[in-house]
């Protein structure tokens, strides 16, 4: 369980390809604090910690979650944001994020504001993922405020500190994203689904 909080930006120093699976070798700063199997977000992808040297650790993605992710995208060097997996004792300070993506969006625009940045968003409707206005989402791991919500695309305004400790500083038009939409409303549009379903079946 996670919080959208980034606590730093580490970068992919090394990616091998092993079949179907990619091992990605990130630095951080925070990797002596690690343990093996220990969960860390990446780029908002849960993915557990097998191999740790110095300020380097290993994680693996597999191809299922290469397909349902932006992560192939990745090449050595590239930043990615990273928070470990939050403490049960700690403030939720972000919303209840799993590390689990629902689909990738693509970045459609970008515009800087007096103090602030607006990122616009736009994902593939088949898969019936909805936002609200001025609810939580996740991108890239990073948790947000949802503004301007529309169908299958929405904003997010960027405060400077969010843009100078994430990868948003980078994000140019045309990039991919991971999404992570709110785990509350994906529950309550699988009840009304089964409602729906049961009222039909009736």
């Amino acid at each position: 369980m996670f919080t959208g909080i980034i606590e730093e930006i580490g970068h992919i120093r090394k990616i091998l390809k092993e079949g179907e699976n990619i091992h990605f070798y990130v630095e951080a700063n925070f990797t002596p604090q690690l343990k093996i199997d220990q969960s860390v977000a990446h780029n908002g992808v849960c993915l557990t910690v097998v191999e740790i040297s110095d300020h380097i650790y290993k994680v693996t993605a597999i191809q299922e979650t290469l397909d349902k992710t932006a992560l192939g995208k990745l090449q050595k060097d590239d930043p990615v944001n990273l928070e470990r997996g939050m403490k049960m004792n700690a403030h939720l300070d972000g919303h209840i994020v799993q590390g689990h993506v629902d689909q990738t969006a693509t970045c459609i625009h970008r515009e800087e504001k007096d103090g602030s940045w607006i990122f616009t968003f736009s994902y593939n409707p088949t898969q019936e993922n909805v936002t609200i206005e001025k609810g939580s989402i996740t991108v890239n791991g990073v948790s947000l405020t949802v503004v301007n919500s529309q169908l299958h695309e929405f904003s997010v305004a960027i405060i400077p500190f969010t843009y100078q400790h994430t990868t948003f500083r980078n994000l140019q038009k045309g990039d991919e994203v991971n999404l992570e939409f709110d785990v509350i409303g994906k529950y309550v549009k699988r009840l009304m689904e089964l409602q729906a379903y049961n009222q039909n079946k009736a």
